[in-house]
């Protein structure tokens, strides 16, 4: 076999390998779609059909209409709190990574590794306090104490301060002999020609914030509160199990996380790679 043979059986496998682990990939959506237009029969049976004969589009409209469960209002409490967290972390972290990496301050080095330091620390520690806190300023069941107690992230602080570190010093230079200071320089150079980190930090803080459950279960005691997380466990219950309503709204709650992952995916791998994180 010539070496021209060899590497269309080596592309050959390599697209086989990556269509298995995609279509892999894809078993929980398809096992969402199909469960969730299925009836709680169909999803039950135990003879399987690839989808119901059936499709209970019903299912959505059940879903919206549950008076138990209050979904719509769920989405729109995850969206508020998922998009606030995610401005709130980027400008804190961005500006505290920038002042790290830019600013002369001889003791930055130790706050930096005081904030690396509390990444090592279990969230079960601060949970207690937080808490603790957080029902001390009246703020339970509100968004409040849902956003304010997560908007600074450590790990989005690291990730700004070594991105910043490699940031071509040229640029300032420039703004500053223009007269800006590091305030207007943030603002006028570095944010604008930092778009990919705040894109990457932005999507992976966004995600974060959806997929949040443990903070807003105990936080969000008034169903009015609930969001798109808390919601879905309500589903199934000791009481009652609602298999199909479980499915529909766990495929319509991943769907702002797929068009947010598929618009900045780009960004995700560029912001990551200029971060410096394996320096």
């Amino acid at each position: 076999m010539n070496d021209d043979a060899l590497v269309r059986v080596g592309r050959a496998l390599r697209v086989a390998l990556l269509i298995a682990l995609a279509l892999l990939f894809l078993i929980p959506f398809y096992l969402l779609v199909r469960n969730g237009l299925a009836s709680e029969a169909d999803i039950t049976s135990p003879d399987w059909t690839f989808f119901p004969s059936t499709l209970h589009w019903s299912n959505v409209t059940e879903l919206f209409d549950d008076s138990t469960v209050p979904f719509a209002r769920s989405l729109l409490n995850s969206a508020l709190i998922a998009v606030a967290t995610t401005l709130g972390t980027l400008l804190l972290a961005s500006l505290a990574g920038y002042g790290l990496a830019r600013i002369p301050y001889r003791h930055a080095g130790k706050v930096f590794y005081a904030i690396l330091g509390t990444l090592m620390v279990p969230a079960a520690v601060t949970f207690v306090p937080s808490f603790v806190l957080v029902s001390s300023l009246g703020w339970v069941s509100t968004l409040r104490g849902l956003i304010v107690p997560t908007l600074f992230s450590a790990f989005a602080c690291f990730i700004f301060r070594q991105y910043f570190t490699g940031f071509p010093a040229e640029l300032e230079d420039a703004a500053r002999v223009d007269g800006l200071g590091y305030w207007r320089t943030y603002w006028r150079i570095v944010v604008p020609n930092s778009r990919p980190v705040f894109a990457a930090v932005g999507t992976i803080v966004f995600i974060g914030a959806w997929n949040s459950f443990l903070w807003p279960l105990v936080i969000g005691q008034d169903r009015e509160a609930w969001t798109v997380q808390v919601a879905l466990s309500s589903f199934t219950t000791s009481q009652v199990i609602r298999l199909h309503e479980l499915f529909v709204a766990a495929a319509i709650s991943i769907v702002p996380l797929l068009l947010v992952f598929l618009f900045f995916q780009r960004w995700i791998v560029a912001g990551v790679e200029r971060s410096g994180i394996d320096d």
